[in-house]
């Protein structure tokens, strides 16, 4: 056993307060090894350089006048920052190691070779420098990370290589933008057993939802091969995400998002010393499949969680996967240093009013919206072409691009994920960007003016020219509480998360076909009869969308299931009501494969449409597959807040036979605490109130159809449009009666119609008969919940 020395310290004897001793990055992985394997957590072992080794190296090697020198010649203009940092840099590497350094570097390499049973094994060689990895100062990638190192000669020129990184250009920058003193940083260099990613796969994760702030999700990228491409953004990664509060019981897996990305390349060894890694094109089976197994997602997740609470805040991870044990590791740990900064009492929104033609999309970095002209800058040496306040068009970028990108209004790139080099910096920055768009330098060109959008969800939109939109900022403080309840609607899985910080007293309204039409896509019963489908193009569509799935129901059932879950679980543990599919049979012929199923009706807003078509032979096969993904939902991914409605259920008779289907399939009232609402649409449901509560948990006033039928006016008619109005007395007199009679019967009721948030009058209607809730768009809530805070201080004033 090798002692400590003023040199090496084992990772095991740091805690993350020995930053001045081993930096950022070292005292890291010490306070893991030491406090966190206990619990689980796998970090490669390893050993640190100290900084005392780092001066001791600059005082044997008189280096510190030659950079005195070099950066006094700097601020005086007398040298180039490119000038200045090779002249550090070359004087650096041609330093010699004093004779104890090399010694003690010497017995800690073959003491990690002994604890492992190995000769000269593979280490990582990490730069840690003592000013790094702060939260005030945290930009990615500063110094030099070298891989695959084996022997001691090629150790000890990789610990010289990192020392030199210090002064690359864009550290030198680094500090100086943010006012640190050179002469104050010194690095460590951490030595780590190397994971054999290069035959793997690696990437990173985060403990927060890196675009809204959402604290309860932990956000994993992952690529094959090692992980620099994930960081750099040279390719398009697999994305999941997992719900956190439920990772605590093992038999539930809340992974409420899948996403496979392209993953085209993977970095890869060599044999070649002066460059040691080079990137590979992956096979076609590589990009077809996922990295990690649902178990390894979950596994990396609960660590994620042990680490933040660990640390007491949002926390940056790195993870690699070993090919040749299949093991996994953590291999880096920070604290994230935007989102978990961010003011959660107030929030910018902005809201497009009008755009141009969509030119291309990409992910979405932030949830701002700029515009500006364009300015395509192909590397960094071009930089001085930037114009101040344009939109900063490349392929990809790297810590070189950050002097170029402070001075952008919003940033776009070819290449990258949710985790590149051009993400994390954009957050960094607080500039909308648009990742990943595949062909944004080829499609648009110098001065084009352009909208970058990222106020729409998980995708980011370019438009064509200046486009309208407004600003707001809500303050949540200034919220006034109610008695009764203001939700959400919600549709969109992809934005859900964008709302977590608004205090709604759940989810009123989700609506199922919004997922089904953008991401499934498929007819359901497509899927259930694909081996007799007479449409051979919507056949090979679905066989490719399908491919991976042995079953390609399942297709259906987890993307269904995944999307409803990322809108439950913005919102958990308040309750969240799904609505089953209400297509109408036009609706459903477009979604691919669906002509063949839908018959051709006159008014489809009467016809085949909710609870008639559940337990029809024409669909209930379709069915069982949305009542799979719901029992899924709340049984296996442990959303029990999911409450399950039916819609335009015309009579009892109905219900009953649409409750008896679902019982088959698993969804039963009552069970492990399932509700199950009714729409209130139809007069019926009105008229016969009581008999339906008996049968149902709960009604939710859906007020267009309700108006359109109690009235006898198409609500699509623009020449009835004066006629279709919520407010009618026929209408209230519905409304009126619907929430006396179920409140006899001890039922829920609500309203998730639109009349609320474009009539304040009407919210306060509502709340004078005694509704329980309310569930209005996200953009409304506000508005509305300030009208029945108004409505319940005057009702309770009204003598």
């Amino acid at each position: 056993m090798v002692n400590n020395t003023a040199h090496v310290v084992w990772f095991e004897a740091l805690r993350r307060t020995d930053v001045p001793r081993v930096g950022g990055k070292n005292a890291s992985l010490g306070e893991m090894v030491a406090t966190l394997a206990g619990r689980g957590v796998n970090v490669p072992p390893g050993f640190a350089l100290t900084a005392e080794a780092f001066w001791r190296f600059v005082d044997a090697n008189s280096l510190q006048p030659v950079i005195a020198s070099a950066l006094a010649e700097l601020d005086g203009g007398k040298l180039s920052l490119a000038e200045t940092g090779l002249t550090i840099r070359r004087a650096m590497l041609r330093g010699e190691w004093p004779v104890e350094t090399v010694e003690a570097i010497r017995l800690a390499y073959d003491e990690l070779n002994r604890r492992l049973g190995q000769v000269d094994i593979d280490v990582a060689v990490r730069s840690s420098a003592t000013a790094e990895d702060l939260p005030e100062a945290s930009f990615a990638g500063q110094q030099e990370t070298y891989l695959n190192i084996r022997g001691e000669r090629a150790l000890l020129d990789a610990c010289r290589r990192c020392y030199a990184s210090l002064f690359t250009d864009r550290a030198i920058s680094y500090r100086q933008a943010k006012g640190i003193d050179h002469s104050k940083v010194a690095l460590s260099v951490g030595v780590q057993r190397m994971v054999r990613s290069d035959l793997g796969g690696a990437g990173v994760m985060f403990t927060i939802d890196t675009e809204t702030g959402f604290d309860k999700s932990v956000l994993i990228n992952a690529a094959w091969g090692l992980g620099e491409n994930v960081v750099q953004g040279n390719v398009e990664p697999d994305e999941y995400e997992v719900y956190k509060p439920l990772l605590s019981e093992p038999s539930l897996s809340p992974i409420v998002g899948k996403k496979l990305g392209g993953k085209g390349l993977k970095m890869i060894y060599t044999n070649d010393g002066d460059h040691p890694t080079k990137n590979v094109p992956t096979s076609k089976a590589e990009r077809a499949s996922f990295v990690l197994s649902d178990q390894e997602i979950l596994t990396l997740s609960r660590w994620a969680c042990v680490i933040e609470q660990h640390y007491g805040q949002p926390m940056d991870i790195e993870w690699a996967k070993d090919g040749v044990t299949n093991e996994v590791f953590v291999v880096q740990a920070r604290p994230e240093t935007v989102e978990s900064r961010r003011e959660a009492s107030a929030v910018k929104t902005w809201h497009i009013k009008k755009t141009g033609r969509k030119i291309l999309s990409g992910v979405s970095i932030g949830e701002a919206v700029a515009a500006g002209k364009v300015c395509i800058i192909e590397s960094p040496r071009d930089m001085e072409r930037f114009v101040d306040g344009a939109i900063l068009v490349t392929q990809t970028t790297d810590p070189d691009w950050v002097p170029v990108m402070r001075r952008a209004a919003a940033i776009i790139t070819d290449q990258g994920g949710r985790t590149s080099h051009a993400a994390i910096v954009s957050r960094e920055l607080g500039l909308p960007a648009i990742v990943g768009a595949g062909n944004a330098t080829h499609l648009l060109h110098d001065e084009q003016e352009v909208t970058v959008s990222c106020a729409e969800g998980r995708e980011g939109f370019v438009y064509e020219g200046i486009a309208d939109f407004e600003v707001e900022e809500i303050d949540f403080g200034s919220i006034p509480a109610t008695h009764t309840q203001v939700m959400l609607n919600l549709a969109n899985p992809a934005a859900a998360f964008r709302w977590w910080r608004i205090p709604a007293d759940g989810v009123g309204l989700a609506r199922m076909e919004f997922v089904v039409s953008n991401h499934i896509k498929i007819h359901p019963m497509a899927l259930v009869r694909f081996d007799t489908l007479k449409d051979e193009d919507a056949k090979q569509t679905i066989a490719a969308m399908t491919a991976g799935y042995e079953d390609r129901t399942e297709y259906f059932v987890d993307r269904l299931a995944r999307g409803l879950g990322r809108i439950a679980a913005a919102q958990y543990p308040q309750p969240v009501v799904v609505r089953m599919s209400d297509f109408k049979t036009n609706e459903y012929a477009h979604l691919i494969g669906g002509a063949e199923f839908e018959p051709k009706e006159e008014n489809p807003m009467l016809g085949f449409r909710g609870a008639s078509r559940y337990y029809s032979p024409r669909y209930q096969e379709g069915f069982a597959l949305e009542c799979r993904a719901i029992f899924r939902l709340r049984n296996e991914m442990g959303f029990k807040n999911v409450v399950v409605m039916i819609p335009f259920c015309r009579s009892t008779k109905e219900a009953d036979r649409v409750l008896e289907v679902m019982a088959q399939n698993g969804i039963r009232r009552g069970e492990a605490g399932l509700k199950i609402y009714v729409m209130c649409e139809i007069p019926s449901n009105v008229i016969l109130a009581k008999a339906f509560a008996q049968r149902f948990d709960g009604f939710s006033i859906g007020s267009n159809d309700l108006t359109q039928l109690t009235l006898g006016v198409d609500r699509d008619s623009a020449d009835l449009a004066e006629l279709f109005d919520e407010q009618d007395d026929a209408v209230k007199w519905m409304i009126q009666s619907v929430i006396t009679k179920a409140h006899e019967a001890g039922a829920h009721v609500g309203l998730c119609g639109q009349a609320p948030s474009d009539h304040p009058e009407f919210a306060a209607f509502l709340v004078e008969c005694g509704i329980d809730s309310i569930s209005v768009s996200p953009d409304s809530f506000i508005a509305v919940k300030r009208t029945v805070a108004a409505a319940e201080r005057a009702a309770l004033e009204t003598p």
